[in-house]
């Protein structure tokens, strides 16, 4: 590889990961690590049941790392990031109040005397 190519490689990689680091591209790194730490909350309680699973643990992981990603996107003003996670935030917490519905008429009907 010519070494101008290098160069420009490494100054690149140089200006992305380290010169542009700030507070907001800590929450971001962070942000993802949960957003993604979903997948292996997921995979782990699939494997444990031998079948496909989503516990109630995956849509927290997803609406906490979903929020601070949507605060990142709106810090860096990506308008594609931010309708990305903004919608998926939508999905999140209809998803986590589906759960809680169900979970709360699954009490009533176990509370109710026979």
């Amino acid at each position: 590889m010519h070494p101008d190519l290098w160069h420009q490689a490494a100054a690149y990689l140089h200006d992305v990961f380290i010169a542009k680091l700030d507070a907001w591209v800590m929450l971001g790194w962070f942000a993802q690590l949960l957003f993604s730490g979903r997948f292996l909350v997921q995979w782990l309680a699939s494997e444990r049941a031998r079948r496909s699973v989503v516990p109630v643990a995956f849509w927290y992981l997803s609406i906490v790392g979903g929020a601070l990603l949507f605060a990142y996107a709106l810090s860096r003003r990506d308008p594609v990031f931010i309708v990305g996670q903004g919608a998926g935030l939508f999905i999140y917490a209809r998803n986590l109040w589906l759960i809680r519905r169900e979970h709360r008429a699954s009490l009533t009907v176990t509370d109710t005397p026979s």
